[in-house]
């Protein structure tokens, strides 16, 4: 989830209250730990007023395509412009994303600047300052209030009030957050000597651009290389998505290719070989699959089994049909000649810090791994043993940096890191994260003061620690620093300040040895 700090989002719009239905998209992608919902953040300053020309439209975040031809399979090629005209739209709603958030991102800059200008007089963190005039400041939605907000909006709500009871409210705890947040954000602008010099932020034409003054701030100047580098995670992201969208484009229109090739070869039609060769080995689903999708499901159903039941057997079948056709192909394919010239983007190398965070390793490694992590999180549980089986491997050419990303969908996660907090006060880190890895589903509190008795911490000040929240606003930090890195899962894994996709062993040995390489080319 993108957990941008409330103070900086000005507006959320959270469509949470209304459930995702569960028969999804064969093409989407969603991970475990990925967020729940998503925000879309609105500038609360002045408009401008004139309609958007076409430079204002431009994402500024094309990767830019090196080729027009993404593949030739056995001679045939296949165009770019024709990989992306089945997916034009889902191309145009990415980018649109970062155009929506560069129109934002100057008054996100200048509320950040302010509230770290702030935090600074006063001698606490940004996390503690948004606590103390936020947080604390929030009366709590109450059930009957929620009820009154289910009632009010029931025509475009599905689900029964108690199924979606603890979404409406999260939902007008975040709109409470935001007015007490927009207060601060204004009491803050009111005494600052502030200049807005643009009424609309657009991307660069030229690097000379880059030093666009956009703003200032008491004194100080707000560029355009400041906004673009704060969205070069989001453009990043947004490449990674684009190419994915096109990777599964131009494998459908390989498979077509070679599926017509093998179809005139036996002199028949396209229709007749996927009869005689790709139906017989279609699965058919079962009722007990169709129920084994819904369970595994059922939180973001809107409806009982039995209302989606159809819906699911035939997405199902579906995807079956899809796979037995993938499967087909990728035999075709051992025996054809398929050259591929799309590439995915290369990750921008971003300023991850590790300063005051655990480390094992050397001190002075040519590589930095830094993963943020959560211990209530499955994936990082696998992930944690191929990090530090990796570190062996390399000695001392390898560090690796934990960083915490407790996700919201996880109950005990947020106390889990502050109690590794404690752990490491006491020079226990790694021990103590060790055991929440391996108790992922025992983190309550008193289980988390258990383990530091098996360490044999002092008990005493660890628990003090934890029941006093003396770690919170590192953790707090922790999460802020994610969210401006553009984490919004876990694990997520930088090298050398690169972000890694493929968390595989294979592949973090892979972005490993790129590393040295680049260092070696300095």
């Amino acid at each position: 989830m993108n957990r941008i700090r409330l103070f900086l989002i000005n507006v959320l719009i959270i469509s949470a209250v209304v459930a995702e239905i569960v028969v999804a998209s064969p093409n989407t992608h969603a991970s475990a730990d990925a967020a729940d919902h998503r925000a879309t953040e609105q500038s609360v300053g002045p408009q401008p007023s004139k309609p958007p020309d076409k430079k204002q439209e431009d994402c500024g975040c094309e990767a830019k395509t090196p080729v027009d031809v993404f593949a030739i399979v056995n001679g045939v090629k296949i165009a770019a412009k024709d990989v992306d005209e089945p997916i034009k739209d889902r191309i145009k709603e990415l980018e649109g994303q970062v155009i929506e958030a560069r129109k934002h991102q100057l008054d996100l800059e200048i509320n950040s600047r302010l509230l770290d200008a702030e935090a600074k007089r006063l001698g606490i963190s940004p996390e503690r300052l948004l606590d103390r005039e936020v947080t604390q400041k929030l009366k709590g939605p109450t059930e009957a209030e929620a009820r009154a907000f289910y009632d009010q909006n029931r025509s475009r709500i599905e689900g029964e009030f108690q199924d979606i009871k603890e979404q409406i409210i999260g939902y007008l705890r975040d709109q409470r957050q935001q007015a007490e947040a927009k207060k601060l954000a204004d009491q803050l602008r009111a005494s600052a000597d502030l200049k807005i010099l643009t009424a609309t932020v657009t991307p660069p034409e030229t690097d000379a651009d880059r030093g666009r003054v956009l703003a200032t701030l008491n004194g100080r100047s707000i560029t355009s290389a400041d906004i673009e580098n704060a969205l070069r995670p989001l453009v990043y992201s947004i490449q990674d998505q684009v190419y994915s969208a096109r990777k599964q484009s131009l494998d459908v229109k390989i498979n077509d290719v070679l599926l017509d090739q093998e179809a005139k070869k036996k002199n028949i039609t396209a229709e007749a070989l996927f009869d005689a060769e790709i139906l017989p080995r279609v699965k058919q689903v079962s009722e007990m699959d169709a129920r084994a999708f819904y369970e595994k499901n059922r939180d973001r159903a809107r409806g009982s089994y039995a209302q989606l039941r159809s819906q699911i057997i035939e997405y199902l079948q579906t995807r079956e049909q899809g796979a037995a056709a993938a499967a087909y192909a990728e035999q075709l394919r051992k025996g054809a000649t398929v050259q591929v010239f799309l590439r995915p983007p290369d990750p921008p190398v971003l300023e991850v810090s590790i300063e005051n965070r655990p480390w094992t390793g050397s001190a002075n490694a040519q590589v930095t791994i830094v993963e943020f992590t959560d211990f209530e999180c499955p994936s990082c549980a696998a992930t944690q043993p191929v990090l530090e089986e990796l570190i062996k491997q390399y000695g001392d050419r390898v560090k690796l940096v934990a960083r915490s990303y407790p996700l919201d969908q996880h109950k005990h996660a947020f106390k889990a890191a502050e109690a590794a907090e404690a752990a490491r006060e006491q020079g226990k880190y790694w021990e103590y994260t060790a055991l929440l890895f391996k108790n992922q589903k025992a983190l309550e509190i008193d289980k988390l003061k258990e383990y530091a008795s098996q360490l044999g911490l002092d008990r005493k000040k660890f628990d003090d620690a934890l029941d006093s929240g003396k770690f919170t606003d590192a953790v707090k930090h922790d999460v802020a620093e994610g969210d401006k890195l553009g984490v919004d899962a876990t694990p997520t894994v930088f090298i050398n300040g690169k972000r890694v996709i493929d968390k595989t062993q294979d592949g973090l040995k892979s972005a490993i040895e790129a590393a040295f390489t680049e260092g070696s080319k300095k």
